[in-house]
This record gives structure tokens, sequence and C-alpha cells, in this order.
């Protein structure tokens, strides 16, 4: 079968590596690929395995080793041509082809098997690359029953039972794939035509690799984190050698946050200073409120400027529908106040209609409008169906009224949440990730999406803080000396 481009696993850990161990220990050795639900915070790459390993050996490509550690949802994933385009036409016409003339060969009379035996060499080479040095008894095995020389002399001599070598293949593939895969393998197993069982084989062999190669991401990210600190380090230092006014926009960024940092202590009556990690701490947070359009990004956070543009984009949501949610709570009483179910289908249904906030085409005006309608309909019919009074009209006016005022610039319920928000970001990169933070008030109908983006949030400054605290460390003894000046 005409290859598309291979990518072949490593030695990650995936099994008990044990002379004696049952090849069936093989597979719960062998973790499932995550599948979680989570949003992510940037696209999943598309590369190579070989592209993967290389960047564990040398991280020679910084941007992909940067990815692998500051994103926890990164995974390996198939590259495949555009619909309709001349590559995947082609690609097709080649594979039918091919499996065309395979047909026709196990179909003579004696078969001919020289197709089949460059597809068993194939699948010998892929089952071989699952393997650990350790799996010696698994490699004798899958060389004596893959035997390609002692298969070409049974196939020449009318003795190949090429049934019984594809069933040895697939309880082999079966013992090696992630448990993920086990109804597939079982769907191979009721596979009773020849060319078709083939066929199926190596898409499942395909996904195997995959799962491969995104266990081997989780393993070598340890590795990949030391080397990408130092060397993104040195490339950034080489760059403010050569440019020695690399760092205008990150000076400007920290001197701004001390002095809001100032001003917020002095507005709540402290009298000393604020630290270094404090004033290091608000800058992170200023970045979730950031004007792309108009404010330079500082150049030590330019690699992951999606990334926070992202997280803000998810915060503002997320503002909003907590927000949304605490005026019909209150607005409401304690009528509907733990009814099962009620909170998250609300939630649900302001999600979806605020799905395309980002987008130029959205009106925030237009949306929060449909969403007061629709919380009145959801609330009427709740009430009427609990036996409580019904949801009259003046309040119905109220409720619309206060849910339309959530766009305003000023709104206090709005400013709260996201004060709130802010707060609780700013205890979780306080406790240092080692336990949440207490969740403010109005906020637990958002708390998974709220950790989910704090955890993001999380990672990258405590990446960003690895590779860049030489710089940072100077920059803020800096500001902390000028106003210590400016305060005797």
């Amino acid at each position: 079968m005409p290859k598309d481009s291979d990518k072949p696993g490593g030695g990650e850990d995936r099994t008990d590596s044990s002379e004696q161990s049952h090849s069936k220990r093989v597979r719960r050795g062998t973790p499932s690929p995550h599948r979680g639900s989570t949003p992510q915070s940037s696209p999943p790459r598309f590369v190579s395995v070989e592209e993967l390993m290389e960047t564990a050996k040398g991280v020679t490509n910084m941007a992909l080793a940067h990815e692998i550690v500051v994103n926890n949802d990164f995974q390996v994933k198939p590259s495949e041509p555009a619909e309709g385009s001349l590559e995947k036409r082609v690609k097709e016409i080649m594979h039918k082809a091919f499996w065309d003339v395979l047909e026709a060969q196990l179909s003579e009379n004696p078969p001919s098997y020289n197709h089949a035996i460059k597809l068993l060499a194939e699948i010998k080479e892929t089952l071989l690359s699952f393997l650990l040095p350790g799996h010696g008894r698994l490699r004798g095995r899958i060389e004596e029953v893959l035997d390609l020389s002692l298969i070409q002399q049974q196939a020449e001599n009318g003795a190949l039972d090429i049934s019984k070598v594809v069933e040895f293949v697939i309880g082999m593939m079966g013992s090696l794939c992630a448990p993920s895969r086990d109804e597939e393998i079982r769907k191979l197993r009721e596979i009773t035509d020849l060319v078709p069982l083939l066929k199926a084989i190596f898409p499942v062999m395909d996904k195997m690799k995959l799962d491969m190669a995104n266990f081997a991401v989780s393993s070598i990210r340890p590795h990949l984190l030391q080397q990408s600190v130092e060397y993104e380090r040195k490339k950034f230092q080489e760059f403010v050698e050569k440019q020695p006014n690399a760092l205008d926009f990150t000076e400007k960024w920290l001197q701004d946050s001390a002095k809001c940092v100032l001003h917020e202590d002095q507005a709540g009556g402290a009298g000393s200073l604020p630290t270094p990690l404090a004033v290091h701490n608000h800058a992170y947070l200023r970045l979730l409120k950031w004007n792309h359009a108009s404010d330079p990004f500082p150049e030590t956070l330019l690699m992951d400027q999606v990334r926070f543009q992202e997280m803000q984009q998810d915060l503002e949501q997320l503002v909003l529908v907590a927000s949304v949610l605490l005026i019909v709570y209150n607005t409401t009483g304690e009528a509907i106040s733990g009814l099962p179910g009620l909170m998250d289908r609300l939630k649900r249904t302001i999600g979806v209609l605020l799905t395309e906030t980002h987008m130029p085409s959205f009106s925030a005006d237009e949306a929060l409008a449909t969403i007061g309608e629709r919380m009145c309909v959801e609330l009427s019919g709740c009430l009427s169906e609990h036996g409580f009074s019904p949801f009259s009209t003046n309040r119905q006016s109220i409720l619309k009224g206060q849910i339309s005022a959530v766009t305003l610039p000023d709104n206090a319920i709005r400013r709260l949440i996201g004060s709130r928000i802010q707060t609780y970001l700013l205890a979780f990169l306080e406790s240092s990730h080692r336990s949440a933070p207490t969740l403010p008030g109005g906020l637990a109908p958002v708390s998974k999406e709220l950790e989910e983006i704090a955890m993001k949030f999380g990672r990258l400054v405590h990446f960003n803080k690895l590779v860049y605290s030489p710089f940072y460390q100077k920059i803020l003894q800096e500001i902390v000396q000028e106003g210590e000046s400016h305060d005797t």
C-alpha cells in the first residue's frame, strides 16, 4: 500500500518492561489519550511524530517546544489533505488502484501474494515500533510469526495461511493498543473478507501511532520544560544584546502596573510600597484586560499574546454569564433557589446566545435582549411547573431591563463580577497553584470554567517567570528603588 507519512513511535514508557510480563500487561500499562471536553487555549497543532521527537532531543523548534510546555491540551493530529484538493484525489486514486491490484492477485488461482507480503512488511515495521527495548519476548514473537523470508517461501510453495498471520496481527494490536481502541479491534475481528480486513487494519494502526505520540507529549513535557526555559532565555538574551531597546514595552508594562498597585493600595489605606512580587502578579492580571488594538504587548510575552487574548475573551464571556445568572436569581427570589437542573439549563441557554461574543457581527444589546426574553420564558414555565405564583409582567420587565443594562460600562453587577474574578485569579497566582483559592460569591455557576482558565493562566505565568526572571528582576528592582526614593 502506498505509505502516507509514517509516524513511528519512540521509547515512551507505555508498558511494563519486565521480560516475564504477559502481553495483556502491555495494554494495561498503556494510558488512554486524554480527551477532555475543556476548551483549548489554542487550536491543536498538526505535527508529525518525527518533528515532536526532534524537538525533545534538542529543542530545535522553539515554538513547538513552547506549545507543548504551556498548552496542556496539546495533541498530535493527523495531517489530511484538504477536501477536494488535487493531493486528496491523487491519494484516493493511488490507494484504490493498490487495493484493486491486491484483490485481483488474491483472486488468482493460485493466489499471488506479492502485494500482501508488502503490506505484512509494513505491518511488521509498525508493530515493532510500538515496543520498548525491554520487550524482547514480544519482539521475538513478532519476528517469528512475521518472518518475511519464511512467508515468501510459504507463498511460493502454496503453503501460506495468510488468514492466520492476519489473526496474529490483530491479536498483537489488541495487546499493544490503548483501551480506547478496544472497540475498533473488536470490529476488526468481525471482518471475514481478507482485503477489507487488511484495508481496515491500517487506519487503526495510524490511530495507535497517534496514541503513542500523544502519550509521548505528556512524557517529554518535564524534559522539555527545563530545556525550553534555558533555550528561550538564551535566544532572548541574544536579541536584547543586539537591540538595546528590546525591553521598552516590558518596562512600560511593569511601570504602569506598579502605579496601578500603588494607587489601589493608597486608596485602601495601605502605607507601605508594593513588593516586586505583588507588582509582577498584578502586571499579569492587566494582560487579561489588555487593549490589543492600541497598546503594544510586552516583548517577553509576544509568543503567548494570542493565548492571553483568548483567555481575555473567555473571561469577558464568563463575566456576562455570571452577571445574568446573579440578576436572575436575585430578581426571582427564593422560589427558584435550589431547583435541580435549573441553573445549568439557564447557563447553557445564556452560553449559546453569547457564543459569538467576539465576532465583528455580534451585538451585545441584541444578544442580552434575547437572553432577557428567554430567561422570562424559562422562569415562567419553571414557576408554573412547581406551583409558584406566576412571573408577573412587571417582574419580567424589571428582569429584562436589568439584563440589558449589563452592557453598560459602569454597570454595578458586571463590575462586581469582574472584580471578583480578578480577585480569584490573583489569589490563584499568590497560592503558587498549591491549592485552589476560595471562590468569591456569585461565581459558583461558572466555577468549573473559571478554574480551567485559572490553570491555563497559571501555567503561562509560571513558565514566563521561569524564562524571563533575570530580566524582570532587574526592572522590578529599579521600579521599587525609584518608589523608595520618591517616598523618602
